[in-house]
C-alpha cells in the first residue's frame, strides 16, 4: 500500500489524495492548522487543489487557543 510520512510517521493512503480530502479524514479543522508538504508551506487557498503523492513528507500543525 502506498504510503506517505506524516508527522514523521507512516501512513497509508489510497494513491494520490487531495490534502483537503486528508484533513477531512484526520478530522483537523482546516482553518486551524498550517500544512508543510516536502518543505514548502501549502497557502490554505491551495488546500482543496493540492495532491499529495506517495512518498510526500506532510507535516500538520494544528493551532489552538488558549489564555
Amino acid at each position: 500500500m502506498p504510503t506517505i510520512t506524516l508527522n514523521g510517521d507512516p501512513y497509508a493512503i489510497d494513491g494520490d489524495l487531495r490534502l483537503s480530502a486528508l484533513l477531512e479524514r484526520l478530522n483537523a479543522r482546516q482553518g486551524r492548522v498550517a500544512v508543510e508538504i516536502n518543505r514548502e508551506i501549502v497557502p490554505k487557498a491551495s488546500y482543496p487543489a493540492t495532491i499529495i503523492k506517495p512518498g510526500d513528507n506532510v507535516e500538520i500543525i494544528n493551532f489552538v487557543g488558549g489564555g
